[in-house]
């Protein structure tokens, strides 16, 4: 399959609930920022919640973030593209997750392509990506992709995918998006690259 010719890499953004590292949500969003970077050139970032929790967990608004957090914010704002993928807590996202996004400004987002993944200890939770997620970013008025990509601890071998019907589905998700990926590389502005300086 070819390569979409751009003019600028596509700044795709993966943001990772999962709390441990390594974390099994961290390497789905890692797993999908890859296919997408085989389609179409882009910037691929990672920010994972355990790394920045205990900077945020106690800020109430977002003048009292440290710098280095607001970066990530920035990062997301001015993203192309999301990729968003968190473990299953209780039926739903992660507490630090959505603390993390409630520091979003709530227009940064409008009409930006989102990719939805999660991951669980059984099938029995794999309606949170429509339950949960699709809500959270409709709030946003984000293009949430028609396609989620649900992961059980059995499609992962360490912390690597190994199911081949999961591996499958995550590429079909990709190849679904690639036309509203290519629309996003052509109608965002363009902006200088500090979004990612930190």
């Amino acid at each position: 399959m070819s390569t979409i010719r751009t003019t600028r890499p596509l700044r795709v953004v993966a943001v990772s609930g999962g709390l441990q590292r390594p974390s099994k949500s961290a390497a789905l969003a890692e797993h999908l920022l890859d296919l997408i970077a085989s389609e179409i050139p882009c910037q691929p970032h990672l920010i994972e919640m355990g790394q920045i929790a205990p900077e945020i967990a106690g800020a109430v608004w977002r003048s009292q973030l440290p710098g280095a957090v607001v970066q990530q914010l920035v990062a997301v704002e001015q993203a192309d593209v999301l990729v968003v993928a968190t473990p299953v807590f209780r039926g739903s996202y992660t507490g630090l997750f959505k603390h993390f996004f409630d520091f979003i400004d709530q227009d940064a987002l409008i009409d930006k392509p989102i990719l939805l993944a999660a991951t669980g200890g059984s099938e029995r939770h794999s309606l949170v990506i429509d339950h949960q997620l699709r809500p959270l970013f409709s709030f946003f008025q984000a293009r949430t992709l028609p396609l989620g990509i649900y992961a059980t601890d059995k499609d992962f071998s360490g912390y690597r995918l190994q199911s081949e019907a999961l591996i499958e589905r995550a590429s079909l998700a990709v190849q679904r998006a690639l036309p509203l990926l290519q629309l996003a590389q052509h109608t965002a502005p363009l902006q200088a690259e500090e979004w990612l300086a930190a």
